[in-house]
């Protein structure tokens, strides 16, 4: 377990307390705290629940967007629902986010072996949230050779759900890539040309 674990009492409730300190005027029901901090529902009713008891979170009643398809139809309705909201009076908000929202702690190496599963990867920079500097065009780079997007997107929610916010990428097959950086392509100059670090690179190699 890594220090933030033990200290905060297990994994699953730091990846919820990063979740409301990365969306403080968002609303979460326990559906969706689930599905956005992959932890199970039983433990995400305990986290909640503790969480509300020290003051970080705080009940909400808000208006739930339900989303139905019907032989192809889409149709839309409100729906009235219970929800947690953080606690922006909460008496040690400043310290916390300095402890939890500093996504620096996690381990660079740890993030390549789990994008390598994508595909046979040459390159990887991050910026963003990883450099905590929110100008960046996106947080993640992959660059490499056989990429699938379905195994990249799934890794990627999976790093959302630790860091607790939603993660801006790109990848780019190597060829293409080269390309773009000939071409002086916008988006990679933006990654490139500004603050980023670099966590793999076989192509200068």
């Amino acid at each position: 377990m890594s220090a933030l674990n033990i200290l905060f009492g297990s994994q699953e409730r730091v990846k919820i307390m990063r979740l409301f300190l990365f969306n403080s005027e968002e609303i979460f029901d326990l559906d969706l705290i689930c599905e956005r901090s992959k932890v199970s529902a039983s433990k995400v009713r305990s986290e909640i629940n503790v969480l509300e008891k020290a003051g970080l979170v705080k009940r909400r009643d808000f208006s739930k967007i339900i989303i139905k398809k019907n032989h192809g139809k889409i149709t839309e309705s409100k729906k009235k629902s219970h929800g947690f909201i953080l606690n922006s009076e909460f008496t040690y908000m400043s310290a916390l986010k300095q402890l939890l929202m500093n996504t620096q702690s996690l381990d660079g190496g740890d993030i390549v072996k789990r994008l390598a599963k994508a595909g046979k990867l040459k390159m990887v920079v991050v910026a963003g949230v990883f450099i905590q500097d929110p100008q960046s065009r996106v947080d993640i780079l992959v660059v490499g050779d056989r990429i699938s997007k379905n195994v990249l997107d799934r890794t990627i929610k999976n790093i959302e759900s630790e860091i607790g916010k939603e993660l801006t990428y790109a990848y780019f097959e190597v060829l293409d890539y080269q390309y773009r950086l000939q071409m002086y392509d916008k988006l990679v100059r933006d990654i490139l040309d500004y603050p980023h670090e670099v966590l793999l690179d076989k192509i200068k190699a």
